[in-house]
């Protein structure tokens, strides 16, 4: 994603489309319907046999569909540290705070007693690519609190395993 590259890519498809003298406009989309399976499968964290049967289910031959596969499984460690390195620039958490609280009175009984998490971001900022912006975060039910933490963890997981 590196504009120098992006440059050079785009250089190399304008050659090939003239070298086989074919539209340079319908190779770029060709080329971007292509580039969503990978980018599909990285954001799913797919196998590289899942990523197979998807090339095969769009109707891609067995054996292409598996030297594809190859190539996911022998890249796509890079590719997803290379993805989270990205996000973690893009969208840097600067602070958080966070209560937990049991509701003691309310007008709707069910509610009575229920555990709640209330996180909040101070001056609800998060950095984006330089600059602050807001970010409101709402309260959590216990539920969602356990969704978020094992949320949380898979992601520790995942970025100690490139560590």
């Amino acid at each position: 994603t590196e504009p120098k590259e992006v440059e050079r890519f785009l250089t190399q498809l304008s050659d090939f489309a003239t070298m086989n003298k074919i539209s340079l406009g319908p190779l770029k989309n060709i080329v971007k319907s292509i580039l969503l399976v990978p980018n599909g499968a990285l954001k799913r964290n797919l196998s590289s046999e899942q990523v197979r049967a998807d090339f095969i289910a769009l109707g891609l031959s067995e054996e292409k569909a598996s030297y594809f596969a190859e190539q996911w499984k022998i890249n796509s460690p890079t590719l997803t540290r290379l993805a989270v390195g990205q996000t973690l620039m893009i969208n840097q958490l600067i602070d958080m705070e966070w209560k937990f609280g049991v509701t003691a009175g309310s007008s709707e009984l069910e509610k009575v007693g229920s555990i709640f998490l209330q996180v909040n971001l101070p001056h609800h900022r998060v950095q984006l690519v330089g600059q602050l912006r807001n970010k409101l975060q709402p309260e959590l039910t216990l539920p969602q609190f356990y969704s978020f933490l094992h949320e949380m963890e898979r992601v520790k997981t995942s970025l100690e395993s490139f560590s």
